[in-house]
């Protein structure tokens, strides 16, 4: 249903442009009311299975914190179920992303993967799996992903659309009346005279800086700034940490073919060329 979404979303469609009411060529409207209709079963289902289950205060989860809400704050079933597939639809795209980004960096790094693998080690040991109370004990592995939203951010243009409603100088560049600007985070992040040797994959820039990634920095603000930034940069992020954390204490990370970094702009920028390794529980790797 992600899926179908996101090609619904980048399909041209005539009827944005002449919205007449009656017309469907590209029978955009009919696959969106039939996704609509497969969304509200499908999560209402949950949301109704969760209900009927009660006892929602036991549970740590959003939807039972929506649910054991006092009645006069808690939302009706119409606006959950569209809630929570905004979780599902943005929320696991652009984190699947970002993971697949730093694996593929990873296995092209081995030397990096095995410095956080050290790192680890030397927070958690063999005997227990890593936690989210961990995570800020693992600078370098947060170094990495900083990195890797440095130089494959997933959303490079960010949506601080801006329509100039007059011509008007931005520095030395004349924007005319009617042009949408939007900030490309991309350019920034590559740019040599704010990042050295931007090019270059390198985690420890960030053990030597400190830079925040939340929104007020703006030389790397991946989830944007201001009030519209990211509503979910926190989960984003604290998702990221414990899978890559975990994925490198549990395995180490070989290629299956050569890793290929070129880029590929949809919605978000996607590796042109999916992943493709192996993984080696590092109980059977050989010293």
């Amino acid at each position: 249903m992600a899926a179908e979404g996101f090609d619904l979303i980048s399909t041209f469609n005539l009827e944005d442009y002449f919205p007449l009411g009656f017309l469907d060529f590209y029978g955009v409207k009919r696959r969106c009311c039939k996704l609509a209709g497969k969304v509200n079963s499908v999560v209402g289902q949950v949301v109704t299975e969760r209900k009927r289950a009660g006892d929602f205060r036991s549970r740590s989860d959003f939807l039972s914190a929506l649910l054991s809400l006092p009645e006069q704050e808690r939302l009706n079933e119409s606006d959950m179920v569209p809630l929570l597939w905004e979780m599902i639809f943005r929320g696991t795209d652009t984190v699947a992303i970002l993971l697949e980004w730093i694996m593929a960096r990873m296995v092209a790094h081995p030397e990096i993967q095995a410095k956080a693998r050290q790192e680890l080690e030397k927070c958690t040991g063999n005997h227990r799996q890593v936690q989210d109370s961990d995570i800020p004990n693992l600078p370098y592995l947060q170094a990495i992903v900083k990195e890797v939203l440095r130089l494959h951010p997933p959303g490079p243009l960010l949506s601080w659309a801006r329509l100039a409603i007059h011509d008007v100088h931005v520095d030395k560049l004349l924007i005319p009346a009617g042009t949408t600007a939007m900030v490309n985070m991309w350019a920034i992040t590559h740019d040599p005279s704010i990042w050295r040797d931007p090019w270059a994959f390198n985690p420890d820039r960030f053990m030597e800086e400190d830079v925040l990634i939340m929104g007020s920095d703006l030389r790397l603000a991946p989830f944007g700034s201001g009030r519209r930034v990211c509503p979910g940069k926190a989960l984003g992020l604290a998702t990221v940490h414990l899978w890559l954390a975990r994925l490198l204490h549990e395995y180490r990370w070989l290629p299956a073919k050569p890793v290929d970094l070129s880029e590929c702009l949809r919605l978000s920028l996607e590796m042109k060329r999916p992943l493709e390794c192996r993984a080696v529980p590092w109980s059977k790797v050989i010293y």
